[in-house]
This record gives C-alpha cells, structure tokens and sequence, in this order.
C-alpha cells in the first residue's frame, strides 16, 4: 500500500511537469513539408497553389471538427485588393483574390485568444519581393517563412482541441494571405472581423519559428510593451529558450493589424537567415524539435494568462520604418492595406514630427510640399527632398475635406 501511494505521488508529480506538453514532431513536419513543396510552387497571393494550402488548411480544421469562422458559412474568408503601383508600372495593377482561413474553438468562456500566422509566400519570385538576383521563375518554397508558422496554428488547434482540461479562453485560429503584399490578409479581416473583436484577451502570431538555433536557443519575442502583464509574466516563465524581448507592437508582420484594433499581440520569431526570401529556403533546413520548444513556450504563455484577468492595451513606441529609405521620418505608420491615392495613416508615433504638425490616425496625406501623393513610392520620394531642421506643409484629406499642416523635421 505504502509503494502504491508513493507511486501515485511520483505520477501526479511528472504528470504535472509533462502536462501541456507537444511531444511529436510528425504532426507539423507532414505540415510543413506539404506548404513548402514544389506542388504549392511557393503559395503566391491569389495564386492557383495559394487557394490549394488554404484549402488544405480548412481541411485540418475541419477534421478538429472547429466552428468555421470565415465568410459565407465556411472556413475561407475571402478579400480582394489591388497591389501598390510603382513608378516603374505602366498601368494599373489587376485586383488580387486572397482567402484567409479561420475557426473557432468554443469553449463557452468570456474571452477568446487569436492564434495566427501567414501561410503566402513569394510564389515564384514574380511581382515579390526575392532577395536573390535573377530568382525570377523559381520555386520561392518558403519553409521557414511561413510554413513553419502555420504549421504552428495547425498544431497548436490541435493541441486545444485535444487537451482534456477545460480551458479558461476561446480560440480563433486564422491563417492569413497577402502578408507578402503588406499585410493584406490580416488587415482586411481587422476591418471586418468574424468574432466579437471586444472579447479578444490577446493575439500571438508565429512568423518564421522554424529556423531555431540549437546552440543559443533564441527566440525573439516582440509586442511586450502592449500589456503591462507581458514582461513579469515571461520573466517568470521556465524555459531553456532564450528570449530576446522587444516592446514594439508594430512589426513587419500581421500582429500589427491586430495591435492597431487596440488588441495586445506577442510575435514570435527565430531569426534572420542567409534564405529568408530566397529559393533555399527549404524544408530539410526547419529544426523540427526545436518548432516543438517554440509552440510549448507559447503554450506556457496561454496558460500563464488563464491566472490573469483580461489584459490590459498599452501603446508603444513605433519602429522608424522610414528611416532606411529617408534620412528624416515622419513618424506615422502607413497603412499598406490602403487602395485609394496618397498615404493613410494608421497610427502616428507620439514626440515625433506628424504629431507635432496635427497629424491624426485616419489622415490620407496627399502632399508632401509640392510632391503630389499618389502612392508609398511618392511620399519616400517626397521625404528624401528634405532633412532635418527643414520644414514644409502637408496636405492631408480628414474625413473627407482638405486640411493644410506644417510640419518641422
């Protein structure tokens, strides 16, 4: 009897150390090596292959037997938009067809929990943005960025699903399209939502979580300022990872749709790489095992919050994403989603020049002193003309009607 109690104890003990627990890498290494085969031809937005992966996707989801969160009954969501013109084009861009692909696990809880990654890449290499020379024609099969991510989404559905314990959130599991394309795919569905965006706790986003580094073990996580919660929580978290923190809730990734509708995001990110937008970026190069650590990390996270109320929505400070191009910035950020002429603004970056000079989130600026604004390419143009300690007039449209500001550099 005394060897039996003894016995129990020793379980219960590891069976609470081992609880929560992804073990097997079958799951997202069948995953991963369908998104990134020459089959999809690299998942292009709006492209034959691209509808294929989202269609696989629905298909998973389906199987968990998730309520479908898309348009018209189904898993698939589906929005239209033009790609940016640039100085070179001669005519208009074609409207483009992407699907994002979401579902929903009901637990009947109060808030729910959005689990997202982009599952389009750079097809290949046409209209994309290829960081090698003359890749135009080849397969972009985007293994790390982002197969692994959403491979990351399916796994992690899975794992809710299929945990026995009732969980304290609802989930939203979304994979989006036309990221490539400026965050296409999470933009729209932020304009539009399938779920009651007041109910939303938080959303992680997995980007590229496939490449993790056995020896440093680092990961990245980004969107730590947007909740007071964030950092004790993860500073108190065990993990043999090392993490990287970063408190900007805007990023070149689709946490940013999100964080802009007020909503406190964490992304999750395992490095740069010599193949990132490279026709190398290939399956047999994902560290399976370490994805595993990556997604039960980000499960330790979820669990963490369930001891917490709802989280609270801090803003941050907004990365320079004009600097590279300009040596002065505005400081807004651009919404890349935006079809009509001029720069709509998405967020104006506070002690900076925009707020200065008025500028609100909403504004369309449609001049820049005397540069007419009809695209992106036009207002880095535009910023290039001056630097710092110059000043000149914008002219912005809001809501609707032309207003003049002065802004100082």
């Amino acid at each position: 009897m005394r060897s039996i109690i003894l016995f129990s104890i020793v379980y219960c003990l590891l069976s609470s150390n081992l609880f929560g627990q992804i073990n097997s890498t079958d799951n997202i290494k069948k995953d991963i090596k369908y998104f990134s085969s020459d089959k999809l031809k690299g998942r292009g937005t709006g492209s034959p292959e691209e509808v294929m992966a989202a269609k696989y996707i629905a298909k998973k989801f389906e199987k968990l037997k998730l309520v479908p969160k898309g348009d018209n009954n189904g898993y698939l969501y589906s929005f239209t938009f033009k790609k940016t013109k640039t100085p070179t084009d001669s005519v208009e861009k074609p409207s483009i067809n992407g699907y994002n692909v979401a579902a929903y696990l009901d637990n009947g809880a109060e808030n729910t929990v959005v689990i997202g990654a982009h599952y389009d890449h750079l097809g290949m290499g046409h209209d994309h943005n290829s960081l090698e020379a003359n890749s135009e024609g080849k397969i972009h099969n985007g293994a790390d960025d982002n197969a692994s991510g959403t491979a990351g989404v399916i796994e992690l559905a899975r794992y809710f699903v299929e945990n026995d314990r009732k969980e304290k959130f609802n989930f939203l599991f979304i994979c989006f399209s036309g990221e490539e394309l400026g965050l296409q795919g999470s933009k729209k569905y932020c304009e539009k939502p399938t779920i009651d965006f007041s109910k939303v706790n938080y959303m992680l986003n997995m980007d590229m979580i496939g490449r993790l580094n056995d020896s440093t073990k680092k990961i990245v996580v980004y969107g730590l300022g947007t909740a007071p919660d964030w950092v004790p929580m993860i500073d108190k978290l065990s993990s043999d990872l090392s993490i990287k923190k970063d408190s900007a809730g805007v990023g070149p990734s689709d946490q940013t749709s999100f964080y802009l509708k007020n909503i406190p995001v964490l992304h999750f990110f395992t490095g740069q790489h010599m193949d990132y937008h490279k026709p190398s970026d290939d399956f047999e190069k994902i560290n399976l095992s370490g994805e595993i650590k990556v997604l039960n990390y980000i499960v330790s996270i979820i669990q963490e919050t369930e001891k917490l109320p709802k989280l609270n929505f801090l803003k941050t400070k907004t990365p320079e994403t004009e600097r590279s191009r300009s040596k002065i910035s505005m400081g807004i950020m651009p919404d890349y989603a935006f079809e009509g002429k001029g720069v709509k603004v998405d967020g104006v970056t506070a002690g900076k020049p925009a707020e200065a000079a008025g500028v609100k989130t909403g504004d369309i600026i449609i001049q820049i002193g005397e540069t007419k604004l009809s695209s992106m390419q036009d207002y880095m143009k535009a910023l290039s003309n001056f630097k710092k300690g110059d000043s000149t007039n914008l002219i912005i449209l809001r809501a609707g009607k032309e207003e003049k500001l002065n802004v100082a550099f």
